[in-house]
């Protein structure tokens, strides 16, 4: 992680300074993903969600049950009550709790439509450090341009 991005993630709120919200878990190394949690942040006038990197620790004590590779697919929303969401399943949950995303909910909510918004919620994330590949990236984003 670069220090840009250690900055803006630190700005973030965390769990600790926002007890009883929803919490975000999302891929700190990655500048696109790190834009869309700051955009949210932003958009959250209600102050309704905090926000972990999957990289940091904390994330592996609070939900040692996720593995790291659920965690680089796929966003994470977990509710105050410990419900999760993730990927497009995660985004449409939150289109029905901030406001400035209420015009997409509809969209996101059509009967028959899920299957749609989960294959372009991953041609997106499977792609997202290509896009985002510039000189600010860390050796991070490299990793991921690797053939298997």
């Amino acid at each position: 992680m670069n220090a840009h991005s250690a900055n803006m993630i630190s700005k973030l709120p965390t769990p600790e300074s926002c007890p009883g919200s929803h919490i975000v878990i999302y891929d700190g190394n990655c500048e696109f993903c790190t834009a869309q949690v700051r955009r949210l942040h932003r958009w959250d006038s209600g102050k309704r969600l905090s926000f972990l990197s999957l990289h940091d620790p904390q994330v592996n004590s609070r939900f040692p049950d996720l593995t790291h590779q659920q965690l680089m697919d796929e966003m994470l929303v977990v509710t105050p009550e410990g419900k999760r969401y993730g990927g497009a399943n995660g985004f449409r949950y939150l289109t029905l709790r901030l406001p400035l995303l209420w015009p997409l909910a509809p969209v996101m909510n059509f009967p028959g439509l899920m299957p749609l918004w989960s294959w372009l919620y991953r041609q997106i994330a499977i792609r997202r450090y290509r896009w985002n590949k510039h000189s600010e990236c860390s050796e991070a984003c490299e990793v991921h341009f690797k053939k298997k």
